[in-house]
């Protein structure tokens, strides 16, 4: 009985969101530093600096743990008032897909990891990302990173 559980547990954690290599925590300067687009008087940046560092969790909804798809869930309420769905299956088909090119701050940027798995997070400019990463909690990402270069999926604008 154990062994079953430990399976679906195992199973359940591996299609959350992705993970992503590993990043230091910032400081406030530290992140307007090293991410220009997120200037000192930046909603974003302050929302980010709130969240940053919280553990992923699957399922997870608050500062306790969060997942993706809740983290992006709640950026866009706290952000923008805004009520986007749950999971990031249905966030996928809200708003409207365009070019990478073509992104701004507030566009939701997606992932697939693998066959099943989906990730999401809001795009801040500069090919930059902030995300729930399975391995780090809430960070900030490149998509110059190969990893996430490969696993590039699509952008939807919903604001």
């Amino acid at each position: 009985m154990f062994r079953h559980l430990f399976a679906i547990f195992t199973v359940v954690g591996l299609l959350g969101c992705s993970s992503t290599p590993p990043v230091a925590e910032l400081s406030k300067q530290e992140i307007t530093t090293q991410h220009p687009q997120l200037s000192s008087s930046d909603a974003y940046q302050d929302y980010f600096y709130q969240w940053q560092g919280v553990p992923y969790k699957y399922g997870g909804t608050s500062k306790n743990g969060v997942d993706c798809s809740a983290f992006t869930q709640n950026a866009f309420d706290v952000l923008h008032r805004l009520s986007l769905p749950r999971t990031t299956e249905y966030q996928a088909t809200s708003g409207t897909q365009i070019a990478l090119a073509n992104a701004k701050k507030g566009d939701l940027i997606f992932f697939k990891t693998s066959v099943k798995v989906r990730h999401v997070g809001v795009y801040i400019g500069n090919r930059e990302f902030m995300h729930a990463s399975t391995s780090k909690g809430v960070i900030i990402s490149s998509l110059n990173n190969p990893y996430w270069k490969k696993a590039f999926w699509q952008v939807r604008r919903v604001l």
